[in-house]
């Protein structure tokens, strides 16, 4: 009898730890993109956790593709269970890079993203479609003991260009606080996609001037992303002034089968 009850209680016990991580949540990863910091996913990461998500929003070094993607990969090999990856603007590009070797990486989610196919540029794809009018709002290089340009958006243009619907005081502080991309990190061609094996979800705003709604449309169909979101009257940092549907929409993804 005492076998019994022994053999019963182990198998409730496999039962409940089984249960468990089946119902276990993903950790949600969040990398920024060019001209911002992990602070622009503040708003998504509060919904998040809120509803139960561990959440990470990534530093994403902004020199290289390549290199950036690695950051992330690291960041990813560090992390037990499923993964939703999210990638904001050339975030998109890290997320599309450094997904490719983790088979926990159940989702990506992009967001005012790009989603390159292999060879394809951030400048490339920018300029592909019309409507981007970030060129003219950018500083004068900073050049970098290597040889190479850091990239800033002028800081009496940012609100307008890139964070036109929200509030002034708040866009004047990601201005201030804005951080630089190479000028090769925008023309670095980029690997093999992730988005050809990994389901994908998009969102983004019909009022973005640093990468044309169209631009994002035609990645999003490409990609044959599972569920795609336009944010009526959302500028490039939708997850800023919107954060309630890209939080929705990464747990959408999260929950997905």
């Amino acid at each position: 009898m005492k076998k019994i009850i022994a053999a019963l209680t182990c198998a409730g016990l496999l039962v409940g730890a089984s249960a468990f991580a089946q119902t276990t949540k993903p950790t949600v990863v969040l990398v920024h993109g060019a001209f911002a910091d992990a602070s622009s996913w503040n708003g998504v990461a509060k919904i998040l956790e809120k509803d139960g998500y561990t959440v990470i929003a990534a530093a994403n070094p902004l020199r290289s593709v390549k290199g950036d993607g690695a950051s992330v990969s690291a960041l990813l090999s560090s992390i037990q269970g499923p993964v939703v990856l999210a990638g904001h603007s050339y975030g998109g590009n890290v997320i599309t890079e450094a997904a490719n070797d983790h088979a926990n990486v159940k989702a990506l989610v992009y967001v005012s993203a790009f989603a390159p196919e292999a060879g394809e540029t951030v400048a490339g794809l920018a300029g592909k479609f019309p409507g981007s009018t970030l060129g003219p709002t950018l500083a004068a290089p900073v050049i970098l003991p290597d040889g190479g340009k850091d990239l800033y958006i002028q800081q009496d243009k940012f609100h307008e260009q890139f964070a036109a619907d929200v509030p002034a005081d708040q866009a004047t502080l990601m201005a201030a606080t804005q951080r630089p991309v190479t000028e090769a990190a925008l023309n670095e061609q980029a690997g093999a996609p992730a988005w050809k094996h990994i389901p994908s979800w998009y969102i983004y705003g019909d009022e973005d001037k640093n990468i044309p709604p169209q631009a994002m449309a035609f990645m999003a169909k490409r990609a044959e992303s599972k569920d795609v979101e336009v944010v009526k009257g959302a500028s490039h940092v939708v997850m800023v002034s919107h954060p309630e549907p890209v939080a929705r929409l990464i747990e959408e993804a999260a929950i997905a089968k």
